[in-house]
């Protein structure tokens, strides 16, 4: 179990420039609490931000949806998804924006189509599972999961060379390196800064145990432990596309991802094959 204490929070506030909550987004939650939303307000909003808007059209038109229409437009896709499924859509596209590529020692760009992919293979997941989590919730934690490693890379010039030595490790996860290297980790810093962005208490909890190999045999929400094991084989699923070979923490996890989202080897075989297939089309 890993504990937040004040001490910890408040060396990340004073040593991490973390990118402070978009203004679109600051209006959203406060027009979103409202006892009576003002669908059209929220999608007038939201159509100012023309990169955003265009963003989040990409990403509910995708494969990895599975609309069964086009929406082409940002108040369609209030009045199909909802409030709460745009508003999350929108934060997740502002996150992308937030980083600025020449204070990182990492490519932004690489980072984002990595977690953009298991974004999309976790909302794919999700489907296939016909789980009670909705897709969103999937796509932003997919998205978010490692958003402290940016914010790492913007405050550590070398943190390059942690992630490298990592990447070449097929047994130690990330968070060990980093422990090492600077005394805290991209899960502490990502929980952090999804919570100053005020997203959902359950993303925020995720963000800080995507690398606790115990989450699953504990007790906990259904909807949490679902979430949880659709970002692990999510994570592996495109780590295997991109290198090859398993994540570090799957082989400690894969019993009771399967077993937590009711599937056998064969079905995570099909996934496989429906996540070579987004590859494919993803890449021709």
């Amino acid at each position: 179990m890993i504990n937040i204490d004040d001490k910890v929070i408040n060396d990340i506030k004073r040593g991490f420039n973390l990118p402070p909550k978009p203004e679109l987004l600051e209006q959203l939650q406060t027009a979103i609490q409202h006892p009576e939303p003002d669908l059209n307000h929220i999608a007038s909003l939201i159509s100012t931000d023309l990169s955003t808007s265009a963003a989040v059209l990409k990403v509910i038109n995708s494969p990895a949806y599975g609309m069964s229409r086009t929406i082409t437009d940002i108040k369609q896709a209030v009045m199909f998804l909802g409030l709460d499924s745009v508003t999350q859509l929108v934060t997740s596209c502002l996150l992308q924006q937030a980083f600025e590529q020449s204070s990182c020692c990492i490519s932004l760009e690489r980072f984002w189509d990595t977690s953009t992919e298991i974004a999309a293979v976790a909302t794919l997941i999700g489907k296939k599972v016909k789980s009670k989590v909705p897709s969103e919730n999937l796509h932003m934690l997919g998205l978010f999961h490692d958003a402290g490693i940016p914010a790492m890379a913007v405050k550590y010039p070398d943190y390059v060379k942690v992630l490298d030595i990592a990447n070449n490790s097929h047994d130690e996860p990330l968070t060990q390196f980093e422990e090492q290297a600077y005394n805290t980790n991209h899960t502490i810093v990502g929980f952090f800064l999804a919570s100053s962005w005020h997203l959902p208490k359950p993303i925020c909890q995720l963000i800080l145990r995507h690398h606790d190999l115990e989450f699953l045999t504990e007790p906990h929400d259904q909807e949490l432990l679902l979430s949880y094991a659709t970002l692990k084989m999510a994570e592996n699923l495109v780590h295997t596309q991109k290198r090859f070979r398993n994540t570090a923490d799957w082989l400690h996890v894969k019993t009771e991802v399967l077993s937590t989202l009711e599937l056998d080897e064969d079905d995570y075989q099909d996934i496989l094959e429906d996540t070579d297939d987004y590859f494919q089309e993803r890449f021709g």
